[in-house]
């Protein structure tokens, strides 16, 4: 039944997938990293700026196993903030000057080798929330979610970032930091490595097999695995409408988001991005920590999770109000 319930969630990710690539207006299909690319980007002098990497040779089919979101999944129920509180949001805002005090709101993590991005989206915003409405400065274990959470899909192979968000409700999650940094119940074991760019560390190589599910601390850890638990109370969708999102934000902290990626989102480096050239890729989730506008265009302040080399310092800003790449159409949340 369990494996009918997935085809069936596929099918229909995969032909809202399909409609979304009839609606996306034919543009130029450069390879991804390309020079032609780069050029064509900058030369359009859009709103956004592209960067030149040295994965040229990077097989596409590994590129693509790295977008590990599964678009069209199963989603918790929608929540709705009342209208009233429309005026009172800011024109701009930030999470991270909004709550200061919270560190991991300020964090790019890395999800190494592996199609965790469903995992990794849900985690820090847990994290930060657990800040915001407890006051708990600790990092939630995006180990514990990628190898335990069975109904959350396949692990490095891709998962659904709602049902993420469900299993924090019902079956609690651990603490755990970054790779090696021994930090919490289970931090993450896969190595950070470099996304799309060159940097100091290891390029990211073939995606890794996911990790097995250790239900128990490392030995550094003085608490056991199942008095680590930490819950949800409550877990959400958001609706798409843009001020629903700034919302939700507002009052709550950042919420995760997947989107389409696309050939072009790989070489992004500053600017508000938007879609210019190359094939869709697959499914990314991120953390949206807030918006603005630059240079008259709304955009989106987006946290991404491959590390602070890559884009604007691990962060990047998408058009904002149009549901571009459909990154207002599945937003999901909760609260501690």
């Amino acid at each position: 039944m369990k494996v009918l319930v997935v085809l069936v969630v596929l099918a229909v990710a995969c032909s809202g997938a399909l409609a979304r690539r009839k609606a996306v207006k034919k543009l130029p299909h450069h390879q991804p990293f390309s020079a032609d690319l780069i050029s064509y980007i900058n030369e359009l002098n859009t709103t956004w700026r592209a960067g030149r990497s040295y994965m040229d040779h990077l097989p596409l089919h590994q590129v693509k196993r790295m977008c590990g979101t599964i678009l069209g999944g199963p989603r918790p129920p929608v929540m709705l903030h009342a209208k009233n509180g429309y005026k009172d949001l800011p024109k701009d805002f930030d999470a991270r000057t909004q709550w200061p005090n919270c560190p991991t709101i300020q964090e790019v993590r890395d999800q190494g080798a592996c199609g965790s991005c469903w995992a990794f989206g849900a985690v820090e915003a847990m994290s930060d929330r657990y800040c915001i409405h407890s006051n708990l400065q600790e990092h939630v274990s995006a180990q514990d979610l990628l190898t335990c959470c069975d109904e959350c899909g396949f692990g490095c192979d891709g998962g659904f970032p709602g049902s993420a968000w469900d299993y924090w409700v019902s079956d609690g999650l651990v603490s755990g930091g970054n790779y090696n940094s021994n930090q919490g119940c289970r931090p993450y074991t896969i190595q950070s490595c470099e996304h799309h760019i060159n940097g100091s560390l290891p390029p990211c190589g073939p995606t890794q097999d996911t990790p097995s599910c250790d239900q128990k601390c490392e030995q550094s850890f003085n608490d056991t695995y199942k008095h680590d638990k930490h819950f949800g109370g409550k877990s959400y969708s958001v609706n798409s409408d843009p001020t629903q999102i700034q919302m939700e934000i507002f009052t709550n902290g950042p919420v995760e988001a997947a989107f389409t990626v696309y050939a072009d989102f790989l070489s992004y480096k500053s600017g508000v991005y938007q879609h210019k050239s190359g094939a869709e890729l697959g499914g990314h989730a991120v953390k949206i920590l807030g918006w603005g506008e630059e240079d008259s265009t709304p955009y989106w302040l987006v946290a991404n999770s491959w590390n602070p080399d890559w884009g604007d310092k691990g962060f990047f800003k998408i058009l904002r109000g149009s549901d571009h790449c459909g990154i207002e159409s599945e937003i999901t949340a909760g609260l501690p």
